[in-house]
């Protein structure tokens, strides 16, 4: 996801008492329209003593760390209290975690809305949650020199102590709570210098692991409650389908099923457990109104979205005159390329929990990447006003930007308005395949023009598909253009005098989203692949090729070289086995992965082994960064070697993973990362890793087969030896 640009925010920290003798600290970053209460707050306003508190010390030495994002498996749940734990000088084991409760205003900093996506959480905590930490331990040390009368510089902190080594004084944090919450915060921060950190850059183990092992951790799925009947749904297998009848006369006389609840466009059986109310959906015999799109196919979406590419767009990136330096080429290079549609297909599929009480409240618990999202539209469902609606968000099993959207809470809502006590919607994986939200397709025109040693002087690429932005956060368009649908593009690394980015919105009937590595991963596929194209047209080597073109990027070249280096890049392989190379550069981060793969005569593609090379600025938890890597890449291969969403009729054909393939662990190739150590800022890393093996993939194909796949998923029939 393409977020407004996070430089340059504005905040202004603050330390106060809370109830029990707390010393809280948080540090905001601000969206627009908070400024005025900024002014107030620098003004001596007061405000709640709890406002976008990240952490608490309590008298009983105790920390809470107050967890404005969500963990879907992406690892912060360790790697955010590594920031806090380096600058506050306590172990991480002191730490408690407590979600974050709903509330955009107080924890949707710095863009004015609570979600966990894009890459971008450590991006933006990171400064804030150290100096949170940082401010904390400042007034706690001012506070014991306060206490012994000592200068504050000649004290230090330890172990969650602030200590005066001169005369072997020590106390614990929480005997200073009281005093340290009467100081002002401190107007200039200190922050660690790196050479000191001793948690920041070092391997930690997972503090989620253990109930993720053990069966302790509790997702929206697992959700209980007194009374709890349990709803599933079928809804119009038809694009835009309404409900037009239902007979629910079987189904009511099975066992366990409870009552049939009709929605707009769909249909839920609420029963005493999940197989009842199965067993009641089956017996269902449902009527739907197909609407316009009963005959939609897969080819009319891509047939659209390529004459999408004939009409203007958006100007994303314009140096020089790439389209008049192309059109005077009559040799110049063209070529078509397309993205499938993809489901998210998480494990854990969408459910959600909703109890509509009596007394004009309702309270809900599911799994969201955008907590405060989720209530409120639930909220207007049932009539409720947002102060009156409790939601419980837990642990996810997987979000992929699928769970960036609210549909499946406002079904639940629906639901839940028509049963009496607290009923839990599931989605089957059939409905969570067939009903979800795609990854759209999009179509690529990419051209170029090259000088006389092959290199390129003018490039194009215009991109035609949907614009999930216009959906998500409208605000965030500038001028109409969908950043997320030009990252990779309009930050191209490569040094070309004359570059042309375009965008052309075309918006069609299949519902869209989010989809991990947004935006990079549909245009760094067909970028990077284009670039071998033009390597081979220069006759040279895909690797030096790039080199060559990299002059103002040393970043870039050196996670290229590193990668090629460790893979053994020109070593010769055997027939029909080959090797292909790709860059990327989005979130902050630069990235290049080389992909080894063998194709048998029946053309079907293994890939034997990945080598990643990642730069991802100030690195907080390595483990988590490889880990990262290697859940993105097998992510991306399942997507290019077997993924794609298909239509006919105006019905997804896709149902289960029997024909939506996910990669399986004996298909799963040795990845190996690499990981640059910098001091630059930290950049994302729970998509690049997806985002740059789709072209490395396509790359090593070519290379095995002689074949250029320019719309994937693999078939094998085009590999075939000949």
């Amino acid at each position: 996801m393409n977020a407004p640009d996070i430089a340059g925010r504005r905040g202004f920290l603050k330390v106060a008492a809370a109830a029990g003798g707390s010393l809280m600290v948080g540090f905001w970053t601000l969206p627009g329209e908070a400024l005025a209460a900024t002014a107030a707050a620098k003004a001596g306003a007061t405000a709640p003593a709890d406002l976008n508190a990240f952490i608490a010390i309590g008298a009983d030495d105790s920390i809470t760390l107050t967890m404005p994002k969500v963990e879907m498996g992406q690892g912060v749940y360790t790697s955010v209290p590594m920031l806090i734990a380096e600058e506050l000088e306590v172990d991480m084991d002191k730490i408690v975690l407590r979600h974050a409760p709903p509330d955009a205003k107080v924890y949707g900093a710095p863009f004015g809305d609570q979600f966990t996506g894009g890459s971008l959480t450590i991006r933006t905590v990171y400064e804030p949650m150290r100096q949170t930490g940082a401010a904390a331990r400042m007034v706690l040390i001012q506070a014991a020199a306060d206490q012994w009368q000592v200068a504050p510089d000649s004290c230090h902190a330890e172990h969650g102590e602030v200590v005066h080594a001169a005369s072997g004084r020590r106390v614990k944090y929480g005997k200073l709570v009281a005093a340290a919450a009467r100081l002002p915060a401190p107007e200039k921060i200190t922050l660690k210098d790196a050479k000191d950190f001793k948690l920041i850059g070092k391997p930690l183990k997972r503090l989620d692991a253990k109930g993720k092992t053990d069966g302790t951790a509790m997702f929206g799925i697992d959700a209980q409650s007194k009374g709890l009947k349990v709803a599933v749904v079928a809804a119009s297998p038809v694009v835009g389908g309404k409900l037009k009848s239902v007979d629910d006369a079987k189904a009511r006389k099975l066992r366990g099923v409870r009552q049939v609840v009709k929605l707009d466009n769909a249909v839920a059986v609420v029963a005493d457990n999940y197989w009842y109310a199965k067993q009641g959906l089956a017996a269902l015999d449902i009527v739907w109104d197909e609407g316009q799109y009963a005959k939609l196919s897969t080819d009319d979406v891509r047939t659209t979205m390529l004459a999408a590419l004939k009409k203007p767009g958006k100007v994303a990136r314009n140096d020089g005159d790439a389209l008049k330096a192309i059109a005077a080429d009559a040799k110049r290079i063209e070529a078509t390329y397309v993205n499938p549609m993809l489901a998210h297909a998480t494990m854990e599929p969408m459910n959600c929990t909703v109890h509509v009480k009596g007394d004009g409240t309702a309270e809900i618990w599911t799994g969201s990447q955008v907590p405060a999202r989720a209530r409120d539209d639930a909220a207007k469902v049932l009539g409720l006003a947002p102060e009156k609606v409790t939601l419980h968000n837990h642990l996810l099993g997987g979000g992929f930007g699928r769970r960036l959207y609210t549909d499946y809470v406002t079904q639940a809502a629906a639901i839940a308005r028509q049963v009496k006590g607290p009923v839990k919607l599931v989605w089957s994986r059939e409905e969570d395949i067939q009903h979800g939200l795609f990854r759209g397709l999009y179509a690529h025109s990419v051209s170029a023009s090259v000088d006389a040693a092959g290199k390129p002087v003018a490039f194009s690429h215009k991109i035609a598909g949907p614009s999930n932005l216009a959906i998500f956060a409208p605000g965030w368009l500038k001028d109409g253009l969908d950043g997320d649908n030009v990252e990779g593009s309009e930050n191209f690394a490569y040094d070309i005098p004359n570059m042309r980015t375009e965008y052309t919105r075309e918006d069609g009937p299949v519902p869209t989203a989010f989809w991990r590595g947004v935006g990079p991963t549909r245009n760094m596929a067909v970028l990077e692949s284009f670039m071998d194209e033009l390597a081979l047209h220069a006759g040279q080597d895909p690797l030096a090729y790039r080199l060559s073109l990299l002059s103002k990027e040393p970043r870039a070249a050196n996670v290229l070289k590193l990668a090629a280096q460790k893979a053994g890049w020109g070593e010769k392989l055997p027939p029909r086995s080959g090797r292909g190379i790709a860059l990327m550069r989005a979130w902050g981060t630069y990235l290049a992965q080389v992909v080894d793969v063998s194709v048998n005569d029946d053309g079907e593609v293994a890939v034997k082994r990945v080598v990643c090379a990642v730069d991802c600025g100030q690195v907080v938890n390595p483990d988590t960064v490889a880990a990262q890597i290697q859940s993105g890449i097998n992510y991306g291969l399942t997507a290019g070697l077997f993924g794609a969403i298909t239509v006919k009729d105006g019905r997804v054909e896709q149902s289960n993973f029997h024909d939506y393939r996910i990669l399986r662990i004996n298909e799963a190739p040795k990845i190996e990362v690499e990981i640059v150590k910098s001091a630059e800022a930290p950049g994302g890393i729970g998509e690049p890793g997806t985002a740059g093996v789709g072209a490395a993939l396509t790359n090593a194909v070519f290379a095995a087969t002689g074949v250029r796949v320019r719309e994937l998923p693999l078939r094998p029939e085009l590999l075939k030896k000949a």
